[in-house]
C-alpha cells in the first residue's frame, strides 16, 4: 500500500513497481500540473553497495487522457541508461560526490524523455524532448554524498516547453499502518472494537524511513488540454483531466552466462497505477496480475469488485456491532454506485455542489484532476470529504491521507450523496475511520516537493 507490492507477480519485479501517483496543481505555479510517480518500494536508505536505482530495461510513462474515453492523448516516456566509470571497483563512489560529473561517482544513471501525442501503441507523435538528463546519486552519508540537498537541487531540468522534469531518490512520503491492517484488518485506534481485540493504540507508520525512485513533471496545463486552452471553469468537462502510470518491459529476455542478457519482442506493461489502493484492496488476488497488464479504458470488466466490495463485507464482520448501517446495506444486495463514480468515472456535476471531476462515463482507474480548481490555502488531508476540494479524490496531494479517505469512503462517507436513505455509522459520521498513522516527512516549498531521500548513513524505521 499504496500500491507497494500490490500483485504476486510484480512484487517480485520491484524496479517496475508503481508505487504511488500524485496528482496536484502546483501550490507555487497555480497555471501549472505537478505528477510525482514513485517506483521501487521499500528502499532501505543504507542498500549499498549495490544501491537501488531505475531499470535500464524499463519503459517507464506517465499518461494522461484529457477527453474522457479512457484511452492516452498524451504520454511522457522515460527510458534510462547506466553508465560505469570504473568497472574494475565494487564500489559505487570512491570519494565525496559534490556534482554530477564528479569523477569519484562509478555508476551513474542518465534518461531520456519523450512526449507522444495520439496513443502510445497506435501510431501516436513521438518527440524526443531531451536526452542524458543525468539522476542525481543516492543519498549515502556524509562523507560520500556530503551537502546533498545541493546536489539533488542540481539535477532539475527544464524541457524545451517548459515542462520541469527532475528523476532520482526521495523519501517515501507515503504514511500507512502496513503492520496492522494486513493483520486480519486491524486499525490500531479501533482495534479495541475488533473480533480478535487488543487495547486501542497509535498506528505506526511502515514505511518510515525507507526511499522510493521519484519521477517528477511539472507541466503548463495548456499543454494538457484538449484545446490547449488554460481551464477556468471548474464545472467544464474540459478542464478535467485523467493520470495514470505504466512500467513496460520486452516480452523475451534471454540469459546469457557471458554477456548477461538479451531483450526482444516489443514492451508488455507490467505495472499501472492511478487511484491508491485499488489493486490492493478492490481487485481480488486471482485478477491482479492481469489487472496490471490492462489498459484503464477495459476496466468495466471489474466493476463488480467496485460495486460490492470485499471490505464493505468485512468491516461488520471484523468490527461487531460497529458497522450495523452498513452491515444493512451489504445485505440489501444495493450496489456502491458512490464508489464506482469516486474510483471509475470521476464524480459528476450535481452530486458535491459547485464540484465535478468527471469527464465523461466511461469506466476508468484514472486519478482525475479538475485543473479548474485551485490550490488550497489551508489544506485538509481528508480532501473532499473534509470539505477541501483541491484534494484527493479530486487528484492528490503529498499528504493527503488516501488510507483514511478510502476507509471512510468504503464505509460509506459519500453514500448518501447517492442514496439518501443510507445513516452513516458513527465513526464514519465523524470522518474518523482511519489507521491512525502519521508522515515522517514533510514536503519541500518547491519543485519537486517530493522530501529529500533518507541518508543510508544515519537512519531509522
Amino acid at each position: 500500500m499504496s500500491s507497494h507490492r500490490e500483485a504476486p507477480e510484480i512484487s517480485k519485479d520491484p524496479v517496475a513497481d508503481s508505487t504511488d501517483l500524485y496528482v496536484f496543481t502546483s501550490p507555487d505555479k497555480p497555471d501549472t500540473m505537478t505528477i510525482v510517480a514513485n517506483y521501487v518500494p521499500l528502499e532501505e536508505p543504507a542498500g549499498g553497495p549495490n544501491f537501488y536505482e531505475f531499470g535500464n530495461d524499463v519503459r517507464y510513462e506517465i499518461l494522461i487522457d484529457n477527453n474522457g474515453d479512457g484511452v492516452e492523448e498524451i504520454t511522457y516516456r522515460f527510458e534510462f541508461k547506466t553508465v560505469e566509470t570504473n568497472p574494475n571497483t565494487f564500489l559505487y563512489n570512491t570519494g565525496p560526490i559534490t556534482k554530477l560529473d564528479d569523477k569519484n561517482w562509478n555508476r551513474r544513471q542518465y534518461y531520456t524523455v519523450t512526449r507522444i501525442d495520439g496513443p502510445r501503441n497506435q501510431g501516436g507523435k513521438e518527440t524526443v524532448l531531451t536526452g542524458d538528463v543525468p539522476c542525481p546519486p543516492v543519498r549515502i552519508g556524509p562523507r560520500s554524498t556530503p551537502n546533498y540537498e545541493a546536489l539533488a537541487d542540481s539535477a532539475l531540468f527544464i524541457l524545451p516547453n517548459g515542462e520541469l522534469v527532475f528523476a532520482g531518490q526521495r523519501a517515501d512520503i507515503f504514511y500507512v499502518d502496513l503492520g496492522s491492517i494486513f493483520d486480519l484488518g486491524a486499525l490500531r485506534p479501533f482495534q479495541n472494537l475488533h473480533l480478535i481485540p487488543l487495547p486501542a493504540a497509535m498506528g505506526v507508520n511502515g514505511l518510515k524511513g525507507y526511499n522510493v525512485h521519484s519521477i517528477v513533471l511539472q507541466i503548463p496545463k495548456r499543454l494538457l488540454t484538449a484545446d490547449g486552452s488554460m481551464p477556468t471553469d471548474p464545472m467544464s468537462p474540459k478542464s478535467v483531466i485523467g493520470v495514470w502510470t505504466a512500467a513496460s518491459r520486452r516480452k523475451a529476455t534471454i540469459r546469457d552466462g557471458m554477456d548477461g542478457y538479451h531483450q526482444a519482442g516489443g514492451y508488455q506493461q507490467v505495472s499501472r497505477l492511478a487511484n491508491p489502493l485499488i489493486n490492493e484492496v478492490i481487485i481480488p488476488m486471482g485478477m491482479k496480475d492481469k489487472w496490471n497488464a490492462l489498459e484503464p479504458s477495459g476496466d468495466s470488466q471489474f466493476v463488480q469488485y467496485y460495486q460490492k466490495p470485499e471490505l464493505a463485507n468485512l468491516l461488520p464482520v471484523l468490527y461487531p456491532n460497529v458497522f450495523p448501517n452498513l452491515a444493512a446495506y451489504n445485505a440489501s444486495g444495493k450496489p456502491r454506485n458512490d464508489l464506482v463514480a469516486i474510483l471509475l468515472t470521476g464524480i459528476p456535476s450535481g452530486v458535491v455542489p459547485g464540484f465535478q471531476n468527471s469527464g465523461g462515463s466511461t469506466q476508468a482507474d484514472l486519478m482525475r484532476l479538475n485543473m479548474a480548481i485551485p490550490p488550497s490555502s489551508n489544506p485538509n488531508p481528508l480532501g473532499l470529504i473534509g470539505g477541501d476540494p483541491a484534494g484527493f479524490p479530486n487528484g492528490r496531494r503529498l499528504l493527503d491521507n488516501v488510507v483514511a479517505i478510502e476507509l471512510n469512503a468504503v464505509a460509506g462517507a459519500a453514500l448518501p450523496l447517492v442514496d439518501p436513505s443510507f445513516k452513516p455509522d458513527a465513526p464514519v459520521a465523524k470522518a474518523a475511520l482511519t489507521d491512525g498513522t502519521m508522515p515522517d516527512v514533510s514536503p519541500i516549498g518547491r519543485f519537486p516537493y517530493m522530501p529529500y531521500p533518507h541518508e543510508g548513513f544515519s537512519n531509522e524505521h
